[in-house]
């Protein structure tokens, strides 16, 4: 038997958003019928953290976090370089899948569309989308530090051993940034939806849209956590972070994703 795939680096990014009344809703986005890994199913924005993600001087773009402490929050089992590559990865991750960055601008806010900056902010997605270090051409061009003190880490997830293509994978959930409305690529993301939990968890109750284990557990997660966008943050915060790595079962003929703590786990 040849052994398991080593598992790629991966950051997913939960945005969340206040209704005037009601639950927060959680922006979920529908990957490609035709991608490598969960064609088809909804999932948070997110993808895979690669080296050149985190230049040398990193951290001088990162607000309220340094490498020591993102070592710290995910464990201590990965460099200070590394680890901050997660944050950062999730927020390029966001800002290339759905247009929604999470940067400040020099004045200390929020970057915010206007028609003044649309079309320039276009070409750095698109050149990002191309090239993972045209992300931090922009933030230098721009003046912009990154908004990594306003995400909570909160899980993380590794692919079965079982499966040809694995993650390892770290979430984080922030508000998403007011006045920037979710615009997917077209390539590897092809729709959008802000859904509540329980409007996705009926929703794939009636099959409109599809789910994965982490997702579905997550969405859980989220939803016990609190209801409003403040509410789900503080929950999260200083929550035990388990690593859930499942393992997938033959049963009956069909594949059964089992979690630590089942005993038939192994």
């Amino acid at each position: 038997m040849s052994p398991p795939a080593i598992p790629s680096a991966a950051a997913t990014l939960v945005l969340l958003r206040d209704r005037a009344a009601g639950p927060a809703e959680i922006l979920l986005v529908q990957r490609h019928g035709r991608s490598k890994f969960a064609a088809g199913d909804y999932v948070f924005a997110g993808g895979k953290v690669e080296a050149d993600d985190i230049p040398d001087d990193v951290e001088r773009f990162c607000r309220g976090l340094t490498a020591a402490e993102a070592s710290a929050r995910l464990g201590g089992d990965l460099t200070p370089r590394q680890a901050l590559g997660y944050w950062v990865g999730a927020i390029r991750e966001a800002f290339e899948e759905v247009g929604i960055l999470l940067a400040y601008d020099a004045a200390g806010g929020f970057v915010r569309p206007a028609p003044d900056n649309h079309e320039r902010f276009a070409a750095y997605r698109r050149a990002c989308q191309s090239s993972n270090p045209a992300f931090f051409t922009m933030l230098r061009a721009e003046g912009l530090t990154l908004a990594t003190d306003r995400l909570t880490y909160f899980a993380h997830w590794i692919t079965p051993e079982e499966q040809p293509l694995r993650f390892d994978t770290r979430f984080f959930a922030t508000e998403a940034p007011a006045g920037q409305a979710p615009a997917v690529d077209g390539h590897e993301i092809v729709a959008s939806r802000w859904l509540t939990a329980a409007q996705a968890f009926e929703a794939l109750g009636r099959k409109d849209i599809t789910l994965r284990l982490p997702t579905i557990k997550n969405l859980e997660l989220l939803q016990r956590a609190g209801a409003r966008t403040a509410d789900v943050l503080h929950g999260l915060r200083g929550l035990a972070v388990p690593t859930i790595r499942p393992r997938v079962l033959q049963v009956d003929g069909k594949p059964l994703a089992v979690l630590p703590g089942d005993p038939r786990w192994y």
